[in-house]
């Protein structure tokens, strides 16, 4: 059975226009996800990247372009400019560690509902009740959110360090178990292409 390293940020716009693509692209190659949360800045810091909002001018405006077009095309709604971006992202990301931990839910659902929460609802997903409500539209516990904070900082740590030890630099992040990568979510295709020659 294939396997597929996911490689995220849930303050990401991209994963955001990613949908649940992912998890319908696993879903028809029979391939199981594991979901790795990180802390991009401190990716951005370690492999040579940038912030958004430190990037030269030319690459920001076709940035936001290009979220534009992206959405038009998956048919999401989306505002470039949140009113809560950037925001803290880890605690969010605890909660995808404490549920992918728990089981019971559906994680692409939960990973998509707290990126639109950020991208199309004006919603600051470093607040609790924010993270709860997605939490529950996923199936799991909301008490989720309460529980398992510092292993989930570990967690948190540990997929940055192996993140950056496995070749990723952006998200998302698609890596394969015979260590094929993909970045980008409009990879996505190529990731699907590359499930179907198995």
């Amino acid at each position: 059975m294939a396997h597929i390293e996911y490689h995220f940020s849930t303050i990401s716009p991209a994963v955001y226009l990613a949908g649940t693509r992912l998890e319908r692209i696993a879903e028809r190659h029979g391939a199981t996800i594991t979901y790795r949360p990180l802390d991009v800045l401190t990716l951005f810091q370690r492999t040579g990247g940038l912030p958004p909002g430190d990037r030269h001018p030319n690459r920001q405006a076709y940035r936001l372009q290009d979220l534009q077009r992206v959405a038009e095309m998956e048919g999401l709604p989306l505002n470039p400019k949140p009113q809560f971006f950037p925001t803290n992202p880890a605690p969010s990301s605890y909660a995808v560690i404490a549920a992918q931990d728990a089981g019971g839910g559906d994680l692409g659902t939960l990973v998509h509902a707290i990126a639109r929460a950020v991208w199309a609802e004006e919603r600051n997903i470093a607040e609790d009740d924010v993270i709860r409500a997605c939490l529950e539209e996923a199936g799991f516990a909301p008490s989720l959110v309460d529980s398992g904070l510092l292993s989930g900082a570990e967690a948190y740590t540990r997929n940055t360090e192996e993140a950056v030890a496995a070749g990723v630099f952006g998200v998302p992040f698609y890596i394969t178990d015979d260590d094929e990568r993909f970045w980008g979510q409009d990879r996505l295709g190529h990731l699907d292409h590359h499930l179907g020659k198995g």
